[in-house]
């Protein structure tokens, strides 16, 4: 089994510290997000900090811990109405795929925006519109993927745009390109309303995009009542069914796991909770 963590769930105040407190824990691959394990590391100013020599540091570091970068996070709002943001946005994509090439990562992760500013959820994330527009503004990114080798996984949540597997499947067939893929949360696509549907929405995931999930996250979730949401907390924690997601990973060998929802007094019980199971 490939399990990996969010270096920043890890113990470590530089990058170097997150990879080897994450190889300690008997960790395989990393989630890595810059700007939260590179100190001073500003999103808004990645196309200039990710430069070749920061890549080859960065290389250097996974191969001295043994570690594979699963996924390289640039979690910005693709359905910004800010146009000066849609701008330096769409910069940082393509400087995080030019980047992801140069250490080995095996996808640029993200999300799927909300259509304000805020990146807060509204009605109008789940209308026809949203979805137009985050797939107009998607395209271009995905063509530069293709451009540099790279491959950009989108991550469908509940209180996103794409906020279900159905949606995830109308854009991958919009854009159609193998350098779009998926990351599969399955708690993300998770209420209080439908949580006791989870089976049916990971069967539903595997039989509409499951060719296309390139990494899996990993972890529980509780219902705490007078919650919007679940409260997403470290597997073997919570009343998750992992059957069927540990199925899917066995029938794909090497498939990145990344735990989320961890600390590090946590984190390690996590990953052997999976291993058991």
């Amino acid at each position: 089994m490939n399990i990996g963590i969010r270096l920043h769930d890890t113990a470590g105040s530089t990058l170097e510290e997150h990879l080897k407190s994450a190889r300690e824990q008997g960790f395989s691959c990393a989630h890595i997000a810059l700007s939260k394990t590179i100190p001073g590391f500003s999103m808004k100013d990645a196309p200039a900090l990710l430069t070749g020599i920061l890549a080859a540091e960065v290389r250097a570091l996974l191969d001295k811990y043994h570690l594979e970068c699963a996924v390289l996070g640039c979690y910005l709002n693709l359905a910004t109405p800010d146009e000066a943001e849609l701008a330096n946005t769409i910069e940082c994509y393509k400087a995080h795929l030019r980047f992801a090439r140069a250490i080995g990562a095996g996808v640029v992760g993200t999300e799927t925006g909300a259509p304000n500013a805020a990146y807060a959820t509204c009605p109008e994330c789940w209308t026809e519109e949203s979805l137009q527009l985050f797939i107009d503004r998607l395209r271009p990114v995905v063509r530069y993927a293709e451009e540099v080798g790279s491959i950009i996984a989108i991550e469908p949540v509940c209180r996103h745009i794409v906020s279900t597997p159905e949606r995830a499947r109308r854009v991958l067939d919009a854009i159609d390109s193998p350098a779009l893929q998926i990351i599969l949360d399955t708690v993300n696509l998770l209420t209080p309303d439908n949580h006791a549907r989870c089976n049916e929405l990971i069967d539903e995931s595997v039989r509409l995009f499951g060719d296309r999930i390139r990494v899996l996250h990993m972890k529980d979730y509780r219902v705490v009542p007078g919650m919007t949401d679940v409260q997403s907390i470290a597997c073997g924690t919570g009343c998750m069914d992992y059957t069927r997601l540990l199925a899917f990973a066995r029938s794909h060998p090497g498939l990145p796991m990344t735990l989320e929802d961890t600390v590090p007094s946590n984190a390690e019980a996590a990953r052997l909770f999976l291993e058991s199971v």
